[in-house]
């Protein structure tokens, strides 16, 4: 009886299944989503700490929500915290410490959110690095780059709304770095600055406008911007790095299901305990030791989160320049902390058009570079690291002068002419190596080792160690894989599992019979690319050599799919066939 009614449940539910599917046609998307395919390599799992991350932030944020006051209202404390009872301090800075002290996990979770946020932005920002030197910007994906970068600037942006909420001394200061910054725009700084803090600095609103902004614009807008992002990497296919069995119009490495699931999701609970583990262990924002806000009052020693230590330092270091106009005067801030970070961003969202045109490459390209193969690119990319981590320094002047027993006008000038110096240094530097590792093609890889054997007659022998068979089998050095002008047909796939052919491609070609024969320049070529991890199923392709591959075309880049059954074009392979890439 229970099996009956068990049958029964089946049936029903693969009717209903059934009957969605034909309003909606699901199985289809499904089934390409489940056999989708994701290269191996570990460099690839740096956008996914930044989703994991903001997914993580998403959650915290959610819980926070349910206790703070964007308030500026000021009331007098009378919370658990004894130190600061009887003193006067805004609603808002009155719920952090409630959140903090007496909310269940509300310390652990706050602290959670603020470490989500730097984990965040600077797995973006060593994304964007990967992107960047390997090339993975180029043609077709210069838009997916753009994207990227304004999510950095979205972030950057966002975190920094958050960090100002709780209205403590440090916060506070910020806020009134961010006031005269964007004040000193000319014509619509002053105007714009008094509609967002509700007045002339400190304003009456400014809280309850950053917190609508943190907790549901930019929110909104980067879960926007992240799902366009990854429909891009979906449209586009990944990337890939030079290797075995890799090419220009195929994907090799593991499907979406039931592989790349279940390492994505063992890596999504390896960041959230990271973060938990911070969150709980390593202190910081600690809000009670710095005191409310007062406009008046500023600390020493006072050092911004990291994503925004570069700005600090690009202000501390710019000279105290004015440019006076008759009845206007644009101040000091306006140039280091609007004029350079303009020019930065401009040219980084530049690049990828700016490179295409100095180098007349217009060519699709599916397959990564090493960075010491382009030394140009990388050069440049190296100076401007260091151009940034110079700035970063400069945002903590008095505390390296301390530390160094000498003035803050010493550490200033020095990080001045620093500047200016080490980032053509870098660059130089950084070129000449790759040359050098350019100029030697067994530069990175593995060297075997061998066993040094003395012989009978005293004399000593090298013998090469033998290789692990898994070390052999999986540790492919990446090579450089030419890739011939081919036209890709109609792809036929053949199923096979653990290395065993199916036993249905097994019938067919038995009763498909003999191959016709073919003469040599329309031979076609059997070529299999297939993943490394065993019991992946692999797709083989005929390949007809000679024919040069059009300039673009849907067939090529975005090949047609199987709308069928899903028996053969929608099958899981270790080597998926199209445009091969995505800046992920």
């Amino acid at each position: 009886m229970r099996e009956k009614a068990a049958d029964a449940g089946k049936k029903a539910a693969a009717k209903q299944g059934r009957d969605l599917d034909e309003r909606l046609g699901l199985a289809s998307a499904g089934r390409w989503m489940l056999n989708y395919i994701f290269p191996d390599h570990w460099s690839f799992m740096l956008g996914e700490i930044a989703l994991y991350s903001f997914i993580i932030l998403l959650l915290t944020g959610v819980y926070l929500a349910f206790f703070f006051v964007d308030s500026a209202h000021e009331i007098i404390y009378h919370g658990s915290y004894i130190p600061l009872q009887g003193v006067k301090m805004s609603e808002a800075y009155a719920s952090t410490l409630q959140i903090s002290f007496n909310i269940r996990a509300g310390l652990v979770i706050r602290q959670m959110h603020h470490w989500a946020a730097l984990i965040f932005i600077g797995a973006i920002g060593i994304h964007m690095c990967r992107v960047f030197f390997t090339g993975a910007f180029r043609k077709p994906r210069e838009i997916n780059w753009t994207i990227g970068l304004t999510l950095m600037i979205l972030a950057l942006l966002n975190g920094f709304f958050g960090y100002s909420l709780p209205d403590d001394l440090i916060s506070g200061g910020g806020l009134r770095i961010f006031y005269s910054v964007f004040e000193s725009i000319p014509f619509v700084g002053t105007w714009a600055m008094e509609l967002l803090y509700g007045g002339p600095y400190p304003g009456t609103a400014v809280l309850s406008h950053f917190y609508v902004i943190h907790v549901f614009i930019l929110p909104l807008v980067i879960l926007g911007l992240l799902s366009a992002h990854l429909a891009i990497i979906m449209r586009q296919h990944h990337s890939q790095f030079p290797g075995k069995g890799a090419t220009e119009t195929n994907v090799v490495g593991t499907p979406m299901w039931p592989g790349y699931m279940a390492k994505s999701g063992g890596y999504f609970f390896m960041t959230l305990a990271i973060t938990a583990l911070l969150g709980g262990w390593a202190q910081i924002n600690p809000i009670w030791l710095f005191g409310p806000y007062d406009p008046i009052r500023i600390s020493t020693f006072t050092q911004p989160d990291w994503y925004i230590g570069w700005l600090d330092g690009a202000l501390r270091l710019w000279p105290n320049w004015e440019t006076h106009f008759p009845g206007h005067m644009i101040a000091n801030t306006f140039y280091p902390a609007v004029i350079l970070p303009g020019i930065i961003f401009n040219i980084l969202y530049a690049y990828p058009f700016l490179e295409a045109k100095l180098t007349g490459d217009k060519a699709y390209h599916n397959l990564l570079q090493r960075p010491r193969d382009v030394p140009g690119r990388t050069a440049f990319g190296a100076g401007f690291l260091a151009f940034f981590f110079v700035l970063l320094l400069g945002g903590s002047e008095d505390v390296i002068a301390v530390a160094f027993d000498t003035s803050v006008q010493s550490v200033v000038w020095t990080l001045r002419v620093g500047l200016f110096v080490i980032p053509p240094i870098v660059g130089a530097v950084t070129y000449l190596l790759c040359k050098e590792l350019s100029a030697v093609p067994s530069a990175g890889k593995r060297r075997v080792a061998n066993v040094i054997v003395r012989g009978a007659d005293g004399g000593y022998s090298a013998t090469p160690v033998e290789l692990h068979p898994l070390e052999a089998e999986h540790h492919h050095e990446l090579e450089p894989a030419p890739v011939g002008h081919v036209v890709m047909p109609e792809p036929e796939p053949e199923l096979v599992t653990a290395g065993a052919v199916s036993p249905a491609t097994a019938a067919e070609r038995a009763n498909r019979g003999p191959a016709p024969a073919t003469s040599a320049a329309s031979a076609s070529v059997q070529s299999t690319a297939a993943s490394d991890i065993p019991g992946v199923r692999q797709v083989s392709r005929q390949e007809t050599p000679g024919e040069p591959a059009p300039r673009s075309g849907r067939h090529l880049f975005f090949p047609r799919r199987s709308h069928g059954n899903g028996s053969k074009g929608d099958a899981g392979s270790g080597a998926q066939d199209g445009d091969g890439a995505g800046s992920d």
